[in-house]
């Protein structure tokens, strides 16, 4: 069993206090557990009315980050220590902004206006703005569905700045390698983790020099296809031959050569879909967006 300052028993009688002194059904309460841990607070306060948090001592910008991320009107309810008695106390999020944590608790942060109907495929809009053309998303929405994540896989996405945020929300307990070859997409990438409070985010420059071997070994990876897709297959195969693989191209010679380098690497194709999205503008006219191919591919042992 993980180990964690935060027992059943602490847990339980964290539990008992907010139940005595908040009105709350705690059927309805989410848990989470950022002690020590790569754990996405915002996504889940965002996407939750009601989250009991339980972290340690060294979180001096957790509510400035969540004001940040338009959290600002969320209700906190906690108390001074790090035991579940005395008096309790409740503040906006945006009155808290100057402070920190500095000792091992639990708090209660309630989220009136929680977007519990998330669903796969956000709109572009939400994403930072900054060098990077995102995918519209309903071939994003494709993509997540293709890539089948749960929610404690490692996978490395290249060159899939808004793939990457998705990925992060749902392998919460997982992580996600983003590769990104230019400065420009990694500080754009960047701002997207801040935005998003994505702790579970890695963003490397390159798949070179043995970056991967520190790394939680990736269980899929999603690549934007490149000239440098061979390379990236074998990087990717040397740390876990049994990698599954989502290409996505618009090239017509990068797909039409995946063949020949699935073959070469002992992969084999699982699927091939091609994406066609239009959209009818304010004037009434059929607007196409980029039409992708997602290929799909496993290792013929595996």
């Amino acid at each position: 069993m993980e180990q964690t300052m935060f027992t059943n028993e602490v847990i339980l009688s964290w539990l008992r206090y907010f139940s005595e002194n908040v009105e709350i059904n705690l059927a309805k309460l989410k848990m989470l557990d950022i002690t020590g841990k790569s754990k996405n607070l915002i996504p889940s306060v965002m996407s939750n009315r009601a989250v009991l948090v339980f972290t340690d001592a060294g979180h001096p910008d957790i509510f400035y980050d969540m004001w940040n991320a338009e959290l600002g009107d969320c209700d906190i309810w906690y108390n001074e220590g790090s035991d579940p008695s005395g008096e309790i106390k409740h503040d906006k999020v945006s009155d808290m902004i100057n402070r920190g944590i500095n000792a091992s608790a639990a708090m209660l942060i309630l989220n009136p206006n929680a977007a519990t109907n998330y669903h796969i495929g956000m709109e572009n809009s939400r994403f930072s703005y900054g060098s990077v053309q995102y995918v519209c998303r309903e071939v994003r929405a494709v993509i997540m569905n293709k890539l089948n994540l749960g929610d404690r896989d490692n996978i490395c996405i290249i060159s899939g700045e808004s793939i990457a945020v998705e990925a992060a929300m749902i392998a919460a307990e997982g992580s996600v390698i983003a590769v990104e070859y230019d400065r420009r997409d990694r500080k754009t990438m960047k701002c997207n983790v801040d935005k998003f409070g994505l702790s579970n985010v890695i963003i490397v420059e390159s798949l070179e020099d043995g970056v991967l071997d520190q790394l939680p070994a990736p269980d899929t990876a999603f690549i934007v296809g490149s000239p440098r897709i061979g390379s990236e297959i074998k990087s990717l195969l040397s740390i876990n031959p049994a990698m599954n693989f989502v290409i996505y191209t618009l090239d017509f010679e990068i797909l039409t050569s995946l063949p020949a380098l699935f073959r070469e690497n002992g992969l084999e194709r699982t699927e091939a879909i091609h994406i066609e999205v239009s959209r009818v503008n304010s004037k009434n006219m059929t607007e196409p967006f980029p039409a992708p191919w997602l290929i799909s591919g496993r290792s013929v042992k595996g």
